[in-house]
Protein backbone atom coordinates (compact mmCIF):
# COMPACT_ATOMS: atom_id res chain seq x y z
CA UNK A 1 0.00 0.00 0.00
CA UNK A 2 2.99 2.29 -0.29
CA UNK A 3 4.43 4.11 2.67
CA UNK A 4 1.71 5.02 5.13
CA UNK A 5 2.91 6.56 8.33
CA UNK A 6 0.26 4.90 10.48
CA UNK A 7 0.53 5.65 14.18
CA UNK A 8 -1.29 3.43 16.68
CA UNK A 9 -1.99 3.86 20.39
CA UNK A 10 -3.76 1.12 22.36
CA UNK A 11 -5.54 1.63 25.63
CA UNK A 12 -7.58 -0.78 27.72
CA UNK A 13 -10.98 0.67 28.51
CA UNK A 14 -14.12 -0.29 30.40
CA UNK A 15 -14.86 -3.04 32.85
CA UNK A 16 -14.16 -5.84 30.33
CA UNK A 17 -10.71 -4.57 29.34
CA UNK A 18 -11.57 -3.76 25.75
CA UNK A 19 -8.70 -2.65 23.52
CA UNK A 20 -9.50 0.80 22.17
CA UNK A 21 -7.16 1.90 19.37
CA UNK A 22 -6.41 5.45 18.36
CA UNK A 23 -5.02 5.30 14.84
CA UNK A 24 -3.80 8.30 12.89
CA UNK A 25 -1.79 9.60 9.95
CA UNK A 26 1.51 10.94 11.25
CA UNK A 27 1.72 13.55 8.51
CA UNK A 28 -1.75 15.12 8.72
CA UNK A 29 -2.75 14.12 12.30
CA UNK A 30 -6.14 12.98 10.99
CA UNK A 31 -7.25 9.75 12.65
CA UNK A 32 -9.96 7.44 13.90
CA UNK A 33 -10.93 5.90 17.22
CA UNK A 34 -11.64 2.16 17.04
CA UNK A 35 -13.92 0.62 19.70
CA UNK A 36 -14.23 3.29 22.40
CA UNK A 37 -15.67 0.91 24.97
CA UNK A 38 -15.55 3.24 27.95
CA UNK A 39 -13.29 5.73 29.74
CA UNK A 40 -14.09 8.58 27.35
CA UNK A 41 -12.05 11.17 29.31
CA UNK A 42 -8.90 9.03 29.00
CA UNK A 43 -9.44 8.50 25.26
CA UNK A 44 -10.01 12.22 24.71
CA UNK A 45 -6.95 13.11 26.79
CA UNK A 46 -4.79 10.99 24.45
CA UNK A 47 -6.44 12.46 21.36
CA UNK A 48 -5.76 15.97 22.66
CA UNK A 49 -2.21 15.16 23.74
CA UNK A 50 -1.35 13.94 20.24
CA UNK A 51 -3.40 16.77 18.63
CA UNK A 52 -5.35 14.24 16.56
CA UNK A 53 -8.23 15.42 14.38
CA UNK A 54 -10.72 12.57 14.79
CA UNK A 55 -12.45 11.78 11.47
CA UNK A 56 -14.35 8.71 12.56
CA UNK A 57 -15.44 6.52 15.46
CA UNK A 58 -15.37 2.95 14.20
CA UNK A 59 -17.06 0.06 16.02
CA UNK A 60 -15.88 -3.42 15.01
CA UNK A 61 -19.28 -4.66 16.25
CA UNK A 62 -22.19 -3.53 18.37
CA UNK A 63 -21.57 -5.03 21.81
CA UNK A 64 -21.66 -2.61 24.73
CA UNK A 65 -18.01 -3.06 25.68
CA UNK A 66 -17.00 -1.69 22.26
CA UNK A 67 -19.44 1.24 21.96
CA UNK A 68 -19.83 2.56 25.52
CA UNK A 69 -18.00 5.87 24.91
CA UNK A 70 -19.32 6.49 21.37
CA UNK A 71 -21.67 9.31 22.34
CA UNK A 72 -19.11 11.19 24.43
CA UNK A 73 -16.36 10.90 21.84
CA UNK A 74 -18.78 12.08 19.17
CA UNK A 75 -19.93 15.01 21.31
CA UNK A 76 -16.32 16.10 21.83
CA UNK A 77 -15.06 15.60 18.26
CA UNK A 78 -18.17 15.72 15.99
CA UNK A 79 -16.76 12.61 14.31
CA UNK A 80 -19.23 10.23 12.61
CA UNK A 81 -19.98 6.85 14.19
CA UNK A 82 -19.31 4.00 11.75
CA UNK A 83 -20.47 0.40 12.10
CA UNK A 84 -21.38 -2.43 9.75
CA UNK A 85 -24.88 -2.32 8.34
CA UNK A 86 -25.86 -5.57 10.11
CA UNK A 87 -24.96 -4.34 13.63
CA UNK A 88 -26.39 -0.81 13.45
CA UNK A 89 -29.52 -1.78 15.41
CA UNK A 90 -27.35 -2.75 18.41
CA UNK A 91 -26.12 0.80 18.99
CA UNK A 92 -29.38 2.21 20.27
CA UNK A 93 -30.74 -0.77 22.24
CA UNK A 94 -29.47 -1.86 25.63
CA UNK A 95 -31.01 -5.30 25.03
CA UNK A 96 -29.36 -5.78 21.65
CA UNK A 97 -25.94 -4.46 22.67
CA UNK A 98 -26.18 -6.54 25.88
CA UNK A 99 -25.42 -3.62 28.21
CA UNK A 100 -28.65 -4.33 30.07
CA UNK A 101 -27.08 -7.62 31.19
CA UNK A 102 -23.99 -5.76 32.43
CA UNK A 103 -26.09 -3.82 34.92
CA UNK A 104 -26.86 -0.64 33.01
CA UNK A 105 -28.61 0.09 29.75
CA UNK A 106 -26.26 1.92 27.39
CA UNK A 107 -27.43 3.52 24.18
CA UNK A 108 -24.93 4.95 21.72
CA UNK A 109 -25.81 7.68 19.29
CA UNK A 110 -27.10 6.02 16.11
CA UNK A 111 -24.71 5.28 13.26
CA UNK A 112 -23.77 8.10 10.89
CA UNK A 113 -22.13 5.83 8.32
CA UNK A 114 -22.92 2.18 7.57
CA UNK A 115 -19.97 0.04 6.52
CA UNK A 116 -19.89 -2.86 4.10
CA UNK A 117 -17.24 -5.37 3.10
CA UNK A 118 -14.52 -3.74 1.00
CA UNK A 119 -15.22 -0.15 2.09
CA UNK A 120 -12.22 2.05 2.82
CA UNK A 121 -12.02 4.32 5.84
CA UNK A 122 -9.70 7.20 4.96
CA UNK A 123 -7.96 9.65 7.27
CA UNK A 124 -5.14 11.87 6.11
CA UNK A 125 -2.94 9.88 3.76
CA UNK A 126 -3.88 6.59 5.42
CA UNK A 127 -6.75 4.21 4.88
CA UNK A 128 -8.04 0.97 6.35
CA UNK A 129 -10.13 -1.56 4.45
CA UNK A 130 -13.26 -3.04 5.99
CA UNK A 131 -13.39 -6.85 6.07
CA UNK A 132 -16.82 -8.21 7.03
CA UNK A 133 -16.21 -11.16 9.39
CA UNK A 134 -19.57 -12.33 10.76
CA UNK A 135 -19.70 -14.97 13.49
CA UNK A 136 -19.23 -13.13 16.78
CA UNK A 137 -22.02 -10.82 15.65
CA UNK A 138 -23.73 -10.62 12.24
CA UNK A 139 -22.03 -7.30 11.46
CA UNK A 140 -18.60 -7.95 12.93
CA UNK A 141 -15.73 -6.40 10.98
CA UNK A 142 -11.95 -6.29 10.91
CA UNK A 143 -9.90 -3.39 9.54
CA UNK A 144 -6.82 -3.98 7.42
CA UNK A 145 -4.02 -1.72 6.26
CA UNK A 146 -0.28 -1.08 6.40
CA UNK A 147 0.56 -4.63 7.55
CA UNK A 148 -1.87 -4.40 10.47
CA UNK A 149 -5.22 -6.07 11.13
CA UNK A 150 -7.58 -4.72 13.78
CA UNK A 151 -9.49 -7.92 14.42
CA UNK A 152 -12.19 -6.82 16.89
CA UNK A 153 -13.69 -9.84 18.62
CA UNK A 154 -13.25 -12.09 15.57
CA UNK A 155 -9.71 -13.33 16.24
CA UNK A 156 -7.67 -13.22 19.47
CA UNK A 157 -4.21 -14.45 20.38
CA UNK A 158 -4.66 -18.25 20.29
CA UNK A 159 -8.42 -17.85 20.63
CA UNK A 160 -11.54 -16.64 18.84
CA UNK A 161 -14.56 -14.53 19.69
CA UNK A 162 -17.53 -15.95 21.57
CA UNK A 163 -20.32 -17.35 19.45
CA UNK A 164 -22.85 -18.14 22.20
CA UNK A 165 -24.36 -14.64 22.29
CA UNK A 166 -27.39 -13.56 20.21
CA UNK A 167 -26.56 -13.52 16.50
CA UNK A 168 -23.38 -15.54 16.99
CA UNK A 169 -22.43 -18.50 14.81
CA UNK A 170 -19.41 -20.74 15.42
CA UNK A 171 -19.33 -22.15 11.89
CA UNK A 172 -19.64 -18.67 10.39
CA UNK A 173 -16.85 -17.29 12.59
CA UNK A 174 -14.44 -20.09 11.66
CA UNK A 175 -15.28 -19.55 7.99
CA UNK A 176 -14.67 -15.79 8.32
CA UNK A 177 -11.28 -16.39 9.93
CA UNK A 178 -10.15 -19.04 7.46
CA UNK A 179 -11.39 -17.37 4.28
CA UNK A 180 -10.76 -13.71 5.06
CA UNK A 181 -7.99 -13.47 7.68
CA UNK A 182 -5.67 -16.47 7.28
CA UNK A 183 -5.13 -15.46 3.64
CA UNK A 184 -3.20 -12.40 4.85
CA UNK A 185 0.63 -12.47 5.04
CA UNK A 186 2.14 -14.30 8.01
CA UNK A 187 3.81 -11.16 9.35
CA UNK A 188 0.52 -9.21 9.53
CA UNK A 189 0.20 -7.73 13.03
CA UNK A 190 -3.13 -8.68 14.61
CA UNK A 191 -4.48 -6.14 17.11
CA UNK A 192 -7.54 -7.75 18.73
CA UNK A 193 -10.46 -6.37 20.71
CA UNK A 194 -9.16 -7.96 23.92
CA UNK A 195 -5.80 -9.27 25.06
CA UNK A 196 -2.31 -9.12 23.55
CA UNK A 197 -1.38 -8.60 19.93
CA UNK A 198 -0.34 -11.52 17.75
CA UNK A 199 0.38 -12.25 14.08
CA UNK A 200 -1.48 -14.11 11.35
CA UNK A 201 1.40 -16.60 11.04
CA UNK A 202 1.35 -17.38 14.76
CA UNK A 203 -2.40 -17.91 14.76
CA UNK A 204 -2.25 -20.12 11.68
CA UNK A 205 0.18 -22.41 13.52
CA UNK A 206 -0.89 -22.11 17.15
CA UNK A 207 -4.59 -21.24 17.35
CA UNK A 208 -6.37 -24.43 18.49
CA UNK A 209 -9.71 -23.32 17.02
CA UNK A 210 -8.52 -23.14 13.42
CA UNK A 211 -6.18 -26.07 13.13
Amino acid sequence: MGVMALKILRMEVGSLGTNCYIVWCEETLEGIVIDPGGDAPDILALVNREKIKVKGIVNTHGHADHIMANARIKAATSAPIMIHHDDQHMLTSGHRNLSIFMGESIASSPADALLRDGDRIEFGKCSLQVIHTPGHTPGGICLKGDGVLFSGDTLFAESIGRTDLPGGSYSQLILSIKEKLLVLPDDTRVLPGHGPETTIGWERRMNPFIQ
